[in-house]
């Protein structure tokens, strides 16, 4: 069994920042990948930020140059630094990671979201 628990979602101001947490736990080999996706009301789950191991992130165009995302292996834990947060941003912000377990298997796994609002 693998879970991901995400934390640090909150009411932020317009140009306010947060960051998110995710933890990855249990029959855990390695880790391949970890990102985090986000869903605002009515609208389709998108990508954020993501970034293989030993690679160089990436991240969707709207959040350029204000989110950050970050990756603590040693921790199993990946990292979404948002700054010049704006309304838009408002969302339930998803943690994936694709993990090889202790059983050789290979699976995406998705935490259960924690949510962002920024509004004044």
């Amino acid at each position: 069994q693998v879970q991901l628990v995400e934390s640090g979602g909150d009411l932020v101001q317009p140009g306010g920042s947060l960051r998110l947490s995710c933890a990855a736990s249990g029959s855990i080999f390695g880790i391949n990948a970890m990102g985090w996706y986000r869903q605002a009301p009515g609208k389709e789950r998108e990508s954020v930020a993501g970034i293989i191991t030993g690679g160089i992130p990436n991240y969707a165009d709207s959040v350029k140059g204000r989110f950050t995302i970050s990756r603590d292996s040693a921790k199993n834990t990946v990292y979404l630094q948002m700054n010049s947060l704006r309304p838009e941003d408002t969302a339930v912000y998803y943690c994936n990671a694709l993990i090889l377990t202790m059983t050789h298997y290979v699976g995406s796994y998705w935490g259960k979201g924690t949510l962002v609002t920024v509004s004044s």
